[in-house]
């Protein structure tokens, strides 16, 4: 581990430019790219105390073993080179948005001289009229197989197109009306190119003026009999309007948009792209990607805007980009969009109307992949065996902890503090043998809460076995379970090393020496074990760190759900309490007409029996019962809520 102090450049030389900078190991390797207004306030930053840094932050600079910059002109070309580079060294503590696959693209060769549509994935080409993208190939290839009917341009490749000429007979599509057969003279190439144009126009948007005329041409075909030309106009119509149906209206203007959304958790960002075009979504993409560091929103969302677009033909690039966040560095991102497209480009939060609700819409979609990436992994019997394979190597234990039980504690200010128990058995959650604990412990340290939750379950396990019960946790008088009577393989404590030795210090006081024991902590994953100074580190890509972290997450989750349940049913204290005859109904109905203490305080007996339900004798009896409030309040007792602590004196 470096000491950032023997690499840390000479007051001064570093300039105060905008540019690039890259911090490498000891090896050379390029570990960190990042870009800065002003280099030297960047690169300061990290040489500052350690323990005011973060900690993802200090682990690079002390993995580093030297750092070098690069001046440049504006933050626009300091945006550029950073994602250059980032894409050149591929640096291990940048986030690396990689997608799962080239999504498909309709593409138009219009370049040619009978321009051909057909499926396209990879780089744009020049030449190539781009349409999507699409989320799968057939979702392309079924689009296209009903428009054909309408706009029948070419859709061969250049050998069967070839063959076709060299034969005098065009093909199957020729023969059955979805190709004009340019290939055997049907149509020249100027007439072709008025079909593919007229199919362009259709995809960019341009679409009631098909459909209006299509309807002109079947009425006046039935009014002169010409019933099976109407009934083709009739089919026509219906297979512009089923595709019409499937490319749903999202924006009413007509707007040309990407729409990002995203769902972070501390290892992996789903992010989703819906594509709008001419105010109908076109297409749909999305990938989930490790983070290595802890960026916030805003940097997560300019990363992933320039890896989408860095690369892509001007064509693929909308002329509004709505994001959940807004970068820092907005401008300069906007700059460098509105170059690559040759045109302008906003980056914003939309914060009304249909394209807030859009944005809602693609963050759930994200909320959904991630949930679906994390099942997928948990589902997995090759990753559950896997994970437990590398718990156990990781923590030195005999065999595989099929049985995993995690404790989290969770507090409001030393109020209502509660424990959770959840268990895994085989990589998977059993929610039948959760348990939840309220603290009995006084305060608000979460040591002494974890040291009691472990007192109490290991408790509950002695008690069972001195009862009789197996190893298996089974009555033999009963053949039935005893809860807390089978004891777990693993116990995983939410917390660092306070934690992890309170919950030793339970275990040594009972004399349980056959658990293992962890803790995992939020900030960095790292996994502490009892009495190392250091922590395990296990890779992030390791399904074992993946179990603990879910394990970890799923005992926050209940145990947040246990104290929400609590302080719900916490009584707020209220002078109104004490007035015989005052239910909550009557309570309501003072509350509404007066809306607060404080102004019932100040009213008189008549206006107080005026409230619907109050009668003479119940409002003296209110008006009394404030006033004697009033000198409560003045010896200092006043109406507090008993869950927050929070004085509801007005």
């Amino acid at each position: 581990m470096a000491d950032p102090a023997t690499y840390r450049p000479r007051p001064g030389e570093i300039p105060t430019d905008p540019g690039v900078y890259r911090f490498r190991d000891a090896e050379g390797r390029v570990i960190y790219v990042g870009k800065a207004k002003s280099l030297r306030q960047r690169l300061n930053s990290y040489f500052a105390d350690l323990a005011g840094l973060h900690e993802r932050t200090r682990r690079m600079v002390t993995t580093a073993a030297g750092v070098d910059w690069t001046v440049v002109g504006t933050e626009v070309e300091a945006l550029a080179l950073e994602y250059t580079w980032i894409k050149e060294f591929d640096p291990r503590f940048n986030v690396k948005y990689r997608d799962d696959k080239s999504y498909p693209w309709l593409a138009v060769t219009v370049g040619e001289e009978y321009p051909r549509v057909q499926v396209m994935r990879g780089a744009q080409r020049k030449g190539v009229r781009y349409f999507g993208p699409y989320g799968h190939a057939w979702a392309i290839r079924d689009t296209v197989d009903t428009l054909l009917r309408v706009f029948p341009m070419r859709s061969c490749s250049g050998g069967v197109f070839r063959r076709a000429r060299a034969i005098g007979r065009p093909c199957l599509l020729g023969d059955i009306g979805k190709c004009a057969a340019p290939c055997v003279g049907r149509v020249d190439a100027d007439e072709h190119r008025d079909i593919v144009e007229d199919f362009m126009s259709f995809m960019g948007g341009q679409t009631a003026g098909f459909t209006r005329e299509l309807e002109r041409k079947m009425r006046d075909a039935a009014g002169k009999q010409e019933y099976e030309l109407a009934a083709k106009y009739r089919d026509d119509l219906g297979a512009l309007n089923r595709v019409l149906e499937k490319q749903t209206v999202v924006l009413g203007d007509g707007t040309d948009a990407d729409v990002l959304g995203f769902e972070l958790d501390p290892l992996e960002v789903a992010v989703q792209i819906f594509n709008v075009r001419g105010g109908r979504i076109r297409g749909q993409r999305g990938w989930v990607a490790d983070r290595a560091d802890d960026a916030p929103l805003p940097e997560l969302v300019e990363r992933a805007v320039m890896a989408l677009y860095q690369d892509a033909a001007p064509a693929g690039i909308p002329r509004e980009v709505l994001v959940p966040a807004v970068p820092a560095d907005v401008e300069a991102l906007e700059s460098l969009l509105a170059e690559l497209r040759g045109g302008p480009v906003t980056l914003r939060v939309p914060q009304r109307g249909d394209k807030k609700r859009l944005l809602e819409t693609v963050g759930q979609n994200a909320k959904q992949v991630m949930a679906r990436h994390k099942l997928k992994r948990a589902g997995d019997l090759t990753a559950r065996s896997q994970a437990l394979e590398e718990i156990q190597e990781t923590l030195g234990l005999p065999t595989a902890p099929l049985r995993i039980e995690c404790y989290d504690i969770s507090n409001l200010q030393g109020t209502e503090i509660v424990a959770s128990m959840v268990v895994f058995e085989d990589g998977l959650p059993r929610k039948s043998e959760y348990r939840r604990f309220t603290i009995r412990h006084e305060g608000q340290s979460d040591v002494a809460a974890m040291h009691e939750v472990i007192t109490r379950r290991f408790e509950r396990l002695l008690k069972a076995r001195a009862e009789g019960a197996d190893a298996s946790g089974i009555d033999p008088e009963t053949g039935k379970p005893k809860k807390f009577a089978y004891a777990p393989a693993l116990v995983v404590v939410d917390g660092g090393p306070p934690q992890v030795a309170a919950a030793q210090q339970a275990m040594d006081e009972l004399g349980i020496s056959d658990v293992a024991l962890c803790g995992l902590a939020k900030r960095l994953e790292e996994v502490w074990v009892p009495d190392d100074e250091d922590p395990v580190i296990m890779p992030r890509t390791s399904e074992g760190l993946y179990l603990l972290q879910r394990v970890r997450d799923e005992a926050h989750r209940f145990a947040i759900t246990h104290h929400r349940q609590r302080r719900s049913r916490s009584m707020v204290v209220s002078e109104l309490d004490a007035v015989p005859g005052l239910g909550p109904t009557r309570i309501k109905a003072l509350r509404k007409t007066f809306g607060s203490v404080k102004a019932m305080r100040q009213a008189s007996v008549d206006e107080l029996a005026a409230v619907p339900g109050i009668g003479p004798a119940t409002a003296a009896a209110i008006h009394a019962a404030l006033n004697d409030g009033d000198a409560q309040a003045a010896s200092g007792t006043v109406a507090v809520n008993t869950a927050t602590g929070e004085i509801l004196e007005d």
